[in-house]
């Protein structure tokens, strides 16, 4: 008798052991699916990109930044981004302007090859809604309740924002239409409503304009690259002088951003590094700048699609979504 109530005391004593060694493998298990679902979760990754374009000229002669813009509004729609996630700003409209001797079109290169303008532009701020108000509005959201949704920048703590601007300025100020301007204190702040509003996750702000590179000394929000195409005290020089129509139709640092683009696709593997490696003053004729200390990863990591590409917009989450059990009608 004594020894069968042994036995049952060690069987049990054993049982205990496996049931709990079972419970902490099964806890064990949970955490780890856990920590595996928080990482897929992670808000580091972002699900979708946007484009803000933004020409601040008026007038004929100055063709060159309507050009400017439209080249770069053809290169982030060929990279992938629809037009739902474009802002499109041009202060003019080149393209029916009675000085246009080929009407409805604009191009950014004497051959004439790629009519900029084609059949399938959007643009969302013409004339004069092109204005620092309305730009402003734009990126930190505080648009009027009626404003449509082609005018509205509607991006969230998983958007890469892409801002290009062209146009003429000077230290610290960019023109709007010469009737106004704003300055690196306007932008810079605008930045940081968006950052507190969670409207981005991470900007790549690029501008083309003379002493370019003092538009982006006043930024202080976090995960900020600039890019710009001239130092303090130095022009930005244009491109292409077509004596068909009179004026220069591109310039030059934009021209050879975009010639580097045209070997990059939507599954390309180049970096925002390889991009800054092309840039040759001697081509340029001034001396790009680029800011990377509010900017968290390196440039030799950053894709260029991780801000022009195309990315799917999916949100995920660890709730069961309720589907029900109606059969599907057929």
């Amino acid at each position: 008798m004594n020894l069968l109530r042994a036995l049952l005391h060690l069987a049990g004593v054993f049982l205990s052991a496996y049931i709990l060694t079972a419970e902490i493998a099964q806890a064990a298990g949970v955490r780890n699916k856990k920590q595996k679902i928080a990482r897929f979760l992670d808000t580091e990754n972002h699900t979708n990109n946007w484009a803000v374009l933004v020409c601040t000229s008026r007038f004929w002669f100055n063709y060159r930044h309507i050009a400017n813009t439209l080249s770069m509004y053809r290169t982030v729609k060929r990279m992938g981004i629809p037009d739902s996630h474009i802002i499109l700003m041009l202060a003019d409209d080149m393209a029916c302007n009675p000085r246009n001797c080929y009407p409805a079109t604009v191009y950014d290169h004497p051959k004439k090859t790629t009519d900029l303008y084609g059949d399938n532009v959007e643009v969302d701020y013409r004339g004069y809604e092109v204005t620092v108000e309305n730009f402003i509005r734009l990126l930190t959201g505080r648009v009027e309740a009626h404003t449509p949704r082609n005018k509205r920048l509607l991006t969230d703590d998983k958007s890469n924002v892409f801002i290009y601007m062209t146009g003429h300025g000077g230290e610290d100020f960019l023109k709007f239409q010469d009737a106004e301007e704003v300055n690196s204190y306007d932008i810079a702040d605008a930045m940081q409503q968006m950052w507190e509003k969670k409207r981005y996750r991470e900007i790549l702000f690029m501008i083309d304009t003379c002493q370019a590179n003092t538009m982006f000394s006043k930024f202080y929000s976090p995960n900020v690259l600039s890019i710009g195409s001239s130092d303090k005290g130095e022009n930005s020089y244009s491109y292409f002088h077509d004596r068909d129509i009179g004026v220069s139709v591109i310039d030059r640092f934009t021209y050879y951003n975009l010639d580097f683009f045209e070997s990059v696709d939507m599954s390309s593997k180049h970096t925002i590094a390889d991009m800054i490696g092309t840039y040759n003053t001697s081509l340029i004729h001034s001396h790009p700048g680029v800011r990377t200390d509010l900017y968290a990863r390196e440039l030799q990591k950053t894709y260029l699609t991780d801000f022009f590409g195309a990315v799917q917009e999916v949100e995920l989450t660890t709730k069961p979504f309720p589907i029900g059990n109606k059969q599907a009608s057929t």
